[in-house]
């Protein structure tokens, strides 16, 4: 695990866990604590992390989204949960409803790495949007499938990629913080034009 520098960017990140049980203290929130955990080894960048544990309502989950990225200036929301085919599961709309801007790609990677695993990942209607320069992406609900998603299948033949090689990229465009990460986990892609020198030390 890489130790955060000052060297490097800032980032504020929010994580948003919407679950009604969770939320109402019917079991112990997991989404949360693995987002954080995964990114924490990801990403070299210092964080400052915003987090929310909120019930699968719509408007709830839209004026949370608003809050962290208008009020809190997040460069990167994630959210856990919500996002399947049952009434309850509301997130994408949340989501869609604050976009500036639709993102496909990264929900068609997300299906895509989480297919070779189970045939039910066609169930799952994960979107990703940008908001204002800030990027929004919905994850699985599950610590072993947002791991995942974010890092893809490297050892798998052929390699399937995961979403987070494209995400300090897509910040870039956006004119946030240039994040780094620790290729042991994660690689990130960028043209070469945009690949800043290696830091000093």
């Amino acid at each position: 695990m890489s130790d955060p520098s000052p060297a490097y960017d800032p980032v504020r990140i929010g994580l948003v866990s919407i679950s009604d049980r969770a939320s109402s203290g019917g079991y112990q929130d997991q989404g949360i604590p693995a987002l954080k955990d995964w990114l924490s080894r990801a990403l070299r960048n210092p964080v400052e992390w915003h987090t929310r544990l909120i019930p699968d309502e719509l408007d709830g989950i839209s004026a949370a989204l608003r809050e962290l990225v208008d009020a809190s200036g997040c460069d990167l929301v994630l959210t856990t949960g919500g996002t399947g085919p049952a009434p309850r599961d509301v997130t994408p709309e949340a989501t869609l409803a604050v976009a500036d801007k639709l993102m496909p790609g990264f929900g068609e990677q997300m299906r895509q790495v989480s297919l070779a695993f189970v045939p039910t990942a066609i169930l799952s209607r994960q979107v990703a949007v940008i908001r204002g320069r800030a990027l929004i992406i919905n994850l699985p609900g599950q610590p072993k499938a947002i791991a995942e998603t974010l890092q893809g299948l490297p050892n798998a033949t052929p390699p399937v990629h995961g979403i987070f090689a494209a995400v300090p990229y897509c910040i870039d465009l956006l004119g946030g913080p240039y994040l780094e990460t620790d290729e042991s986990v994660c690689k990130a892609f960028r043209p070469k034009s945009a690949i800043r020198p290696p830091r000093a030390g």
